[in-house]
């Protein structure tokens, strides 16, 4: 099931475009004129305020010496850019930086998400959701429910029959006892999980309390992974760390792969999916 957001694709172009010039060593203005476009405009194009057509793209990736290959793909990603957005809806409910955020996981071949706190969006049930929402300082009241709703829709994604987002949570152990809604909600909630991790494209890893210090202790992040399973296209990893009312967003490859390597190695520590698994079903018996 595809989930395509203009804005966000505008935004993963830029930040490839912005990618290849620094690489190419290359100044805005320079390809500016190469374009026939003021810098500026340039500048538009790397922050994903406007969309370079085809050509643009062309001249631009030539310019700053990129191979064929990676020329078609950033075409093939733009003329995805000109479909309706099925968050335009949601446009007074979720602010500019977490709407990126939904936009790319819309687009996304597989996300790896470390959980310290709360369960991921797109593994919570209905009633944990609104737990997690309300009450809030960072949410209206008459919001609280279109929230709930967006989250729920969200997880079509990871539920699809086919090409379904594979997700891949790292989540540690205290988030199973934390009794977001209540008790009942939490039985639920660790039934939900469990059937979850069944699933081929679902994969919950859980993280001990007992090994002490882990390389996930920094904070909770999302890494996005994008491969178009049909055309085999893709582009860069992205990282997206969450904080107070804003978002961060690390596109620079080096920092990525830092967090790449983060993520696998809190796998290597955490529980297996079997384990995960016992580790959930005992949690939930002490919760019945």
């Amino acid at each position: 099931m595809e989930r395509v957001d203009p804005s966000a694709l505008r935004w993963l172009i830029g930040v490839e475009l912005t990618n290849y010039r620094k690489q190419a060593g290359a100044s805005q203005a320079e390809v500016g004129k190469a374009l026939k476009i003021s810098g500026g405009m340039v500048a538009h194009f790397e922050v994903g305020r406007h969309l370079p057509s085809p050509q643009q793209i062309d001249v631009m990736l030539t310019h700053y010496g990129a191979p064929r290959y990676d020329i078609d793909r950033l075409s093939y990603l733009a003329g995805r850019a000109d479909k309706s957005s099925w968050l335009a809806r949601w446009n007074d409910v979720i602010p500019d930086w977490l709407r990126t955020y939904i936009g790319l996981e819309g687009l996304a071949s597989h996300v790896v998400t470390y959980a310290p706190l709360v369960l991921n969006a797109l593994t919570q049930t209905r009633e944990y959701s609104a737990g997690v929402t309300a009450p809030s300082s960072r949410v209206r009241p008459d919001q609280e429910e279109r929230l709930v709703n967006l989250r729920m829709e969200r997880q079509e994604r990871v539920l699809a029959d086919e090409n379904p987002l594979h997700l891949t949570m790292i989540l540690e152990e205290s988030v199973l006892s934390r009794p977001i809604g209540g008790l009942e909600v939490m039985r639920g909630q660790l039934r939900h999980l469990l059937e979850l991790g069944e699933r081929d494209n679902i994969e919950i890893r859980v993280l001990p309390t007992a090994i002490g210090r882990h390389d996930g202790l920094e904070g909770q992040f999302s890494l996005l992974h994008f491969r178009d399973a049909e055309d085999n296209l893709q582009a860069q990893s992205v990282v997206y760390v969450e904080i107070p009312d804003d978002a961060i967003y690390i596109q620079e490859q080096r920092q990525v792969s830092q967090y790449t390597r983060n993520a696998d190695q809190l796998t290597e520590v955490a529980l297996s999916p079997a384990e995960s698994a016992t580790a959930i079903r005992t949690r939930l018996a002490a919760f019945e």
